[in-house]
């Protein structure tokens, strides 16, 4: 296969090409998804293909937060490294879009010039790619709660990527050993397993708050001890009944320190002065360096590319509008909230915020998980107005209601960005969900221009 590609491989290939073309020249949007569904009509085996040509070795990461930034920091460190590198880099991680980046980075025989393949899977993705791809890494961020309609409860999530991962045994797991439900999957596959935590407590209260998906010791079931914890379930912990405990991580991050709104830290002996401002960043990086520690992918320039990374993956951005400081932030669960809610807090300035809550496909059409965030934190955050906006912009409303918070609505997001920018405190946050970020960051984008 290496040597001659099947005809229809190439015809699958150059369909989707034309595909993208088509899409692009009609203005009718990015092109990162049916491109890939054309190709695997052609061709089922389209993805096979394309995994075989990767010189080198292929690295998937998934889990709940942080896939989008991890997968950018591997491929980051890798092309620092001198490496051609194929990723995903809009975040398209299901099976189309995944097949997508591949075969729109074919030349024109089709044939795809990467040393290596840095893919972001989506967790229900995750059964039907990890067999086709056949990577030599598996990097599992964290496990928890995340749009109910599409994952239901965490553990069909946790046993779905039991099944996949299980389908690889070759593979190597790198997985968060701080996070219970991540670490009990070690004891249950027969993939060679690598580690790595925070030993230290970096987390304020408002990060950790009470939102925990499982303490319970998945050997015996019983109420597992904690000597504290991170955020979630994620912390030190043991089982008084049958021994099972939280074990010395492979890769630790150490002397941790936050300053400036970054973070500072070593990983195996290495200082990094990140340009992270969040701790969610401190686990994305570790992981990505335990990542390519444990399948011998090249890392010396780790800290030169770590420092020189852009955190923000459109996904937290700061513009400059009428005077005015304007943060866009990304939060589609209730951990990621919980840590939007505690940079808030951080801040001791007077600010507005902007709140939008949509209920596309993409963001999970139950919104339920808005009552387990811990919105009461606001009510101390030195905030001169909340407005909420989406297409459930009353239910984040009424949300805020049971916590005696009062808050505004909008319907026009420009408007009121433009008025709170022109005539408000001057700092100005706004957080949405997934189908409202890159509209929103076009939208500020323009606004800041102009």
């Amino acid at each position: 296969m290496r040597g001659s590609m099947r005809i229809r491989s190439r015809i699958a290939i150059r369909c989707a090409k034309i595909t993208a073309a088509v899409i692009r020249k009609l203005n009718r949007g990015s092109g990162v998804t049916l491109p890939g569904y054309v190709a695997r009509k052609i061709d089922p085996k389209i993805l096979s293909v394309m995994s075989e040509m990767v010189r080198e070795k292929i690295i998937v990461t998934t889990g709940t937060n942080g896939k989008t930034t991890t997968n950018s920091i591997l491929a980051h460190v890798l092309k620092a490294e001198g490496k051609k590198v194929v990723f995903n880099r809009t975040g398209s991680n299901m099976q189309n879009g995944i097949i997508s980046t591949f075969v729109l980075e074919t030349d024109k025989k089709g044939r795809l010039d990467a040393d290596y393949a840095c893919i972001e899977v989506d967790e229900n993705a995750s059964v039907g790619v990890f067999p086709q791809l056949k990577p030599d890494g598996i990097l599992l961020t964290n496990l928890s709660r995340d749009q109910l309609d599409r994952f239901g409860e965490v553990d069909i999530t946790r046993g779905k990527i039991k099944k996949a991962v299980l389908s690889v045994p070759e593979a190597k797991f790198i997985l968060n050993c701080d996070d219970v439900l991540s670490y009990s999957l070690a004891q249950e596959c027969k993939n060679p397993v690598v580690t790595y935590g925070i030993n230290e407590q970096i987390f304020d209260d408002i990060s950790r708050s009470e939102i925990r998906e499982s303490i319970f010791c998945r050997a015996c079931g019983k109420k597992l001890e904690y000597e504290f914890f991170h955020y979630g379930q994620l912390g030190i912990y043991h089982c008084q009944n049958c021994g099972f405990s939280h074990p010395t991580p492979d890769y630790a991050a150490s002397k941790i320190e936050y300053s400036n709104e970054t973070y500072s830290f070593e990983i195996d002996g290495i200082f990094i002065d990140s340009g992270a401002g969040s701790p969610y960043n401190v686990y994305n990086t570790l992981s990505a360096y335990a990542a390519l520690g444990a399948i011998n992918a090249p890392h010396k320039r780790f800290k030169e590319a770590v420092e020189s990374f852009d955190y923000r993956n459109n996904r937290e951005s700061v513009f400059q509008i009428s005077g005015a400081r304007v943060q866009l932030h990304l939060a589609k669960n209730p951990i990621g909230f919980q840590q939007k809610i505690s940079l808030l807090l951080k801040d001791p300035s007077p600010k507005d915020v902007v709140i939008q809550i949509n209920d596309a496909v993409q963001d999970g059409t139950d919104i339920s998980w808005l009552w387990d965030v811990d919105f009461q934190y606001l009510a101390d955050s030195n905030v001169a107005s909340i407005t909420t906006a989406g297409t459930r912009r009353y239910d984040m409303g009424l949300r805020l209601k049971y916590e005696d918070i009062e808050s505004g609505v909008t319907e026009e997001l420009e408007e009121t960005v433009k008025t709170l920018a022109e005539s408000g405190t001057g700092n100005l946050y706004i957080i949405v969900n997934y189908t409202g970020l890159y509209r929103t960051n076009h939208m500020l984008s323009v606004l800041a221009d102009a």
